[in-house]
């Protein structure tokens, strides 16, 4: 009895790992990534249509923090479903081939568009709002970007500060992500989530 308990607790434990898949190009894949042309303005166009915020992740092969990202806090469920529900994620490789159609209508290999956007680490999160006036480049519209692997609590809450749009009322809150993660910090149980 003790055998089958321990083997079927090895195998709870091994659930969230074996469950991410990892794609022909080295980098991760969940079922909430989106298999798009990675032309931005008809991505945004899909995303608003679905009710959704649109997302770059830039990741790379071999990228240590990804993986961490992947195994440690994507497979939360409470994570995985907020952002399946929220957003319409587009990844990019920071060493690509695939062309990207930036909002200004520049076409660049995913490689050259980093440059262009000066993503420098992996993953970096790009979030985007709603409209992006014609002419700007992603970088220039983004309203946050999460450069880097964080815990549970620090994602979740950059993806809840996005998507309930408080970058547009940090100014009259005095509340900014930094504030608001705060604030969520003690709400869970004093600290202890992150």
């Amino acid at each position: 009895m003790k055998t089958w308990i321990g083997a079927a607790l090895a195998v709870l434990i091994a659930l969230p790992v074996a469950a991410q898949q990892m794609g022909d190009d080295g980098l991760y894949k969940n079922p909430w990534m989106r298999d798009t042309f990675k032309d931005l303005r008809e991505d945004l166009d899909e995303a608003n249509e679905e009710g959704k915020r649109l997302v770059l992740f830039f990741e790379q092969r071999g990228c240590i923090y990804c993986k961490k990202m992947h195994e440690e806090v994507f497979t939360d469920p409470e994570v995985s479903e907020f952002i399946a529900e929220n957003y319409f994620v587009v990844q990019l490789n920071l060493h690509g081939s695939t062309e990207v159609t930036d909002f200004d209508g520049e076409v660049l290999q995913e490689r050259e568009m980093a440059r262009k956007w000066r993503v420098l680490f992996t993953p970096t999160i790009v979030f985007l709002p709603e409209d992006v006036p014609e002419g700007m480049t992603a970088m220039d519209a983004q309203v946050a970007v999460m450069p880097g692997a964080f815990s549970k609590g620090t994602s979740l809450d950059m993806f809840t500060w996005v998507a309930e749009k408080r970058y547009e009322i940090q100014d009259e809150t005095g509340e900014d992500f930094q504030r608001y993660h705060a604030r969520r910090i003690q709400e869970r149980d004093n600290g202890k989530f992150d």
